[in-house]
């Protein structure tokens, strides 16, 4: 048997990284539109979202849930806290996902594909519930007592007016993909600085295991009392967020474990040895998403198959 190495030409590399990047911008783009035209289809559900609310509430007390209230009350105690926890739900949730996705394409592709495919799940099953379940915040619910934090306080991301707010659909309480996402954000996270690797993110000292990276896990803790003390979603929400995140990392493979450590990997096709530094490849078995690494010069007497 003859064997060579040839490696692949200079430009091939970062072409193929652009075309990968591209498709990756456009599927997450993609998705995320289909997600917010979805959800405004039930906007016009009022009454049924009401109704819900008050069934929403019921459970909570079966369940001897706390109330919401006693959270809200906590960030009343200055403006500032509460001003402070508006601007929290208002702008952290979409910025701290992207950065933390953009982060893990380019240091830990394995995860990446991994976290994608866990919040295409979750995202998508979250889209059926707030189509099938429409669900008033308790915000809009006078017998809760609490007040809408954002309109009295500002900032906010809501019209006053449900009906008319055509960007946002504000009977999508259930589940709260603010706390979801939070969740598995602060869970990529951890498991991407588990070992092997460069620091960054909290990782500790380049591949040494550091308690520190599961702080992390305040994320969703202060996301969860955010999305609460505003009176934007129910303890429920939060609970059933989590139960589909749940489902979602089981039914979702995790990397491998030659891709979690971020080893070298060599894959023979044919004649053809092609040398990939760090660059895991998916779950499926292919190279979908990995950033390549650089191609390396071999030693002759590394050649497989020379002289032989």
């Amino acid at each position: 048997m003859t064997a060579h190495t040839t490696p692949a030409g200079p430009a091939a590399g970062p072409r193929a990284a652009r075309r990968r990047l591209i498709r990756e911008l456009l599927l997450v783009a993609g998705f995320f539109t289909v997600y917010k035209a979805g959800r405004l289809l039930s906007t016009d559900r009022t009454g049924e979202a009401f109704r819900n609310a008050d069934r929403i509430r019921d459970a909570e007390r079966f369940l001897h849930l706390p109330g919401e209230g006693a959270v809200q009350r906590l960030l009343l105690h200055g403006d500032v806290l509460v001003t402070t926890a508006n601007t929290y739900y208002a702008a952290v949730h979409f910025p701290a996902t992207a950065l933390f996705l953009i982060w893990l394409y380019v240091r830990r592709p394995a995860h990446y594909l991994w976290t994608r495919r866990v919040l295409a799940v979750l995202t998508g099953a979250a889209l059926v519930l707030h189509l099938a379940y429409p669900l008033a915040p308790p915000r809009m619910i006078p017998a809760t007592g609490l007040i809408d934090t954002g309109q009295v306080y500002g900032p906010t991301v809501y019209r006053a007016a449900p009906d008319a707010d055509t960007l946002a659909n504000q009977f999508a309480a259930m589940p709260s993909l603010h706390f979801g996402w939070a969740l598995m954000l602060a869970i990529g996270v951890i498991a991407a600085t588990r070992r092997g690797g460069k620091a960054g993110m909290g990782e500790v000292g380049g591949g040494k295991r550091s308690r520190l990276r599961m702080l992390w896990l305040l994320h969703p803790l202060v996301t969860l009392l955010v999305i609460v003390g505003t009176a934007n979603h129910y303890w429920l929400d939060a609970i059933v967020a989590a139960a589909l995140l749940g489902i979602a990392l089981l039914v979702v493979p995790r990397p491998r474990a030659t891709e979690r450590n971020g080893a070298a990997t060599a894959t023979v096709t044919g004649p053809r040895t092609e040398i990939g530094a760090g660059a895991g490849t998916d779950a499926d078995g292919g190279d979908e998403g990995a950033v390549p690494g650089l191609p390396r010069r071999k030693d002759t007497a590394e050649t497989v198959g020379a002289g032989k």
